[in-house]
Formats: structure tokens, C-alpha cells, sequence
């Protein structure tokens, strides 16, 4: 006849920490002589079943994954043919983990106005294991700081600014802990070195509008913004849009640049001014300003020779074309030369490199009415004169006299 058992069970670790393996030990006890054999089922509320064999009366489960809170575990011996099934119970206990909290910032030092990610990192202290979840408060000391909560991800969590100023930083990160990992701190100082100052760039021409020919200054001024102080030094890059523009690049002196050009072309020119920083002050670029080249004005002359002329001598016209200041260069396009006498004679010739026009004619006796008229070109304006008088005497009256 089987003899009868008592089964008692034991766990260990107990209390255990999320994530921690714990040993289940069932010890059969046998009413009598012998040693009991066979197997002992272990039921462990929400988690496992698992079947150990009985060495020396005993049998051991290794039971992992197990959730935070109370698990019972039923440990029932199966019997053999000496002894009777017998059942024993305990409770296991599974508290949370307790977890480290490091804070780390990238880049430190860095500089006034740089972006900068706080990165906290959550690990389990052993022998708990897992991934925490949950948030992380990063409260950031000083000028430009505050308390920001960002969630876990893998992990960890980060919090990037770009607002924090000029000093040093303690920064405490604190994990919030979840249902099976417990709240942990960590801290780190970070530390903001002076950047260069802000600046603010203005531009201004010496005359606008202008007319061709015109010399044009753009004057550059840049200043430290408040409260920075002092005075910037480095270059300064004008860039001038249209015909005859392009770019000049001239030295900080005293805070201003200057670069003067009498080259630009008729029409609406954009100009900007563009900072190049120094060491203590950061690059700005100044507002778009537009700078409006107007035509020059021309004047014409009118000269002939010989003035009297015999009738039916070749007299020589000769118009000049000039800019007048503040203009300047050499006016392009044609002269239309009238001479009126009655008869009306009209020719139309090209201003040659130098500003003059030519025209020979040979003309009758009499008073004759001339005018020359300038065409204009892309640069300068029309103009013109016309109260010129050429005399031409009768060839036999100036014989006879």
C-alpha cells in the first residue's frame, strides 16, 4: 500500500525584483520510509506551469517573467508507485526594480546660441532587467533652462535647446519609474561659453537716385547688438545687381565699409552688404536696398568751317556731344544735322568715340538756319541746339568787292 507524502515548496529569490529568475523548490516528505520519486508540477498564477523530476526528494524550476505583484504557486507531487500525490503552496512576491538614471549633454562646453541635447539614459540595477518606460523631467538651471518632460524610448530620452545662456547649468533629470521599475535621478552640469555677439548691418548710398557716370558710394555700418559692445572688425561683401554691378568685398574700419563705383548702368539696381563675422561677433547681412541709375544729361555744341563760306564751298559741321556733371562717360548714337535756307537739307550721323559728329555740304548763297539734334542712347539723355546761323556769300559779290 502507497504510503502518504507532504510536499512543501519554497522560492527564492523572495521577495524578487522585475526581471529576476526565481527558483521553485519542492521538497516531498514521505509518511514513512523510503524516498519519493516521480515528478512535481508547479502552477504559478500568471505565469507558468513548469515540471521538475524528484532527485533525493526534491525538485527544483527555474520560473522568469514573472509581473510585479503576488503570484501563488501550487507545487504538486504526481506520486509513484510507493507514495501518494501530495500538494504544498507559497506566494512569491515580485516587486519593482530599482533603476540608475545618467544625464548626459552634447556638445559641453558649447557656445551661446548652439544647439544642445540633454540625453537621460534608465538601466535596471541588476539583478532586475528590462526596458523602463515612462517619461524623464529634465529640470535645467539658469538663463534659458526650465522643466521639460519627454517620454523613454529604448530607454532613454532627449531634450535638445538652443536657448540657454552663457554659464554653467546643473542639469537633474528624474525618471518618473512605471508599473515594474522604480523613480531614479540623475544629474550633470552643463556649460555655455560666450559666442560671438549678434551684429546688424545698415547700408547706405551716398546719392540715390544717381545718373550714369555718377560715382556712388554704399557706406556699410555694423554695430553689436545690445548689451554687446565694442567693434566689429573682419570684411565686408557688397553685392550690386544689373549692368555694371557684381560683387566687392572691402575692410571694417571702425565699424564701416565703403565701396564706390561709377559704373552702373541705367534702371533699378538691388544691393545688400553681407557681414563676414569675426571672433567676438557673429556674420548679418543688412536689408536690400535698391539704388535707382538715372540717364545723364547730354549737351550739344555746334561749330562749322569756314563761317562765312563762298556758295559751293565744302564747309565742314562738326557737333559735340557731352555729359554734363554729375554725370559722366562718352555719349553713343547719331546727330541729325538741318540746315535751313528755303531749301532744307537734313542728315542724320553717328557720334564717334570721341563725342563728335561730322557732316560737309556745300551750301547756296544766304542765311542759313542750323540745328543739331543728339538721338539719346541707353545712358544719356537727348539734347540738342539750334540757333546756329552758317553765312554763305555769293561767289561773284565777294569776287567784285
Amino acid at each position: 500500500m502507497a504510503s502518504p507524502t507532504i510536499t512543501l515548496v519554497t522560492a527564492a529569490p523572495n521577495p524578487a525584483v522585475n526581471g529576476q529568475s526565481v527558483t521553485l523548490t519542492a521538497t516531498v516528505i514521505p509518511v514513512g520510509a523510503g524516498t519519493p520519486t516521480g515528478t512535481v508540477t508547479f502552477v504559478v498564477s500568471g505565469g507558468p506551469t513548469l515540471t521538475g523530476t524528484l532527485s533525493g526528494g526534491t525538485a527544483s524550476v527555474t520560473a522568469s517573467g514573472l509581473t510585479v505583484g503576488t503570484h501563488i504557486v501550487t507545487a504538486t507531487y504526481n506520486g509513484d508507485a510507493n507514495f501518494t500525490p501530495s500538494t504544498g503552496t507559497t506566494a512569491v512576491v515580485v516587486i519593482q526594480a530599482s533603476t540608475t538614471t545618467s544625464v548626459t549633454s552634447a556638445p559641453d562646453p558649447s557656445t551661446l546660441g548652439q544647439p544642445v541635447t540633454f540625453t537621460a539614459t534608465v538601466a535596471p540595477v541588476a539583478p532586475g532587467a528590462g526596458v523602463p518606460t515612462g517619461t524623464v523631467t529634465f529640470t535645467i538651471s539658469g538663463s534659458g533652462g526650465g522643466t521639460f518632460t519627454q517620454s523613454l524610448s529604448g530607454g532613454m530620452a532627449t531634450l535638445t535647446l538652443s536657448t540657454l545662456g552663457v554659464g554653467v547649468h546643473t542639469v537633474v533629470a528624474v525618471y518618473s519609474g512605471d508599473a515594474t521599475f522604480l523613480p531614479s535621478t540623475g544629474t550633470d552640469t552643463h556649460t555655455v561659453n560666450p559666442g560671438p555677439a549678434a551684429t546688424t548691418t545698415t547700408l547706405m548710398s551716398s546719392v540715390n537716385p544717381s545718373v550714369f557716370g555718377q560715382p556712388v558710394t554704399f557706406t556699410a555700418t555694423v554695430m553689436p547688438n545690445a548689451p554687446a559692445t565694442g567693434v566689429p572688425t573682419g570684411t565686408v561683401t557688397f553685392v550690386i545687381s544689373g549692368s555694371g554691378g557684381g560683387s566687392s568685398t572691402q575692410p571694417l574700419s571702425g565699424g564701416t565699409a565703403t565701396f564706390t563705383t561709377s559704373g552702373l548702368g541705367t534702371g533699378s539696381h538691388t544691393v545688400t552688404a553681407n557681414y563676414s563675422g569675426d571672433t567676438n561677433f557673429a556674420a548679418s547681412s543688412s536689408a536690400t536696398l535698391t539704388q535707382l541709375v538715372n540717364l545723364a544729361v547730354s549737351r550739344t555744341s555746334i561749330s562749322s568751317h569756314p563761317n562765312p563760306a563762298l556758295a559751293g564751298t565744302e564747309i565742314d559741321f562738326v557737333a559735340f556731344v557731352e555729359a554734363l556733371p554729375p554725370g559722366d562717360g562718352t555719349p553713343t548714337g547719331t546727330v541729325t544735322f538741318t540746315l535751313t535756307d528755303g531749301a532744307v537739307i537734313e542728315a542724320e550721323v553717328p557720334v564717334d568715340p570721341f563725342g563728335f559728329a561730322f557732316v560737309t555740304v556745300g551750301l547756296a548763297a544766304g542765311e542759313w538756319d542750323v540745328s543739331a539734334v543728339y538721338s539719346g542712347d541707353a545712358n544719356f539723355g537727348a539734347s540738342g541746339v539750334s540757333e546756329y546761323t552758317q553765312t554763305v556769300t555769293d561767289a561773284q559779290v565777294a569776287t567784285t568787292a
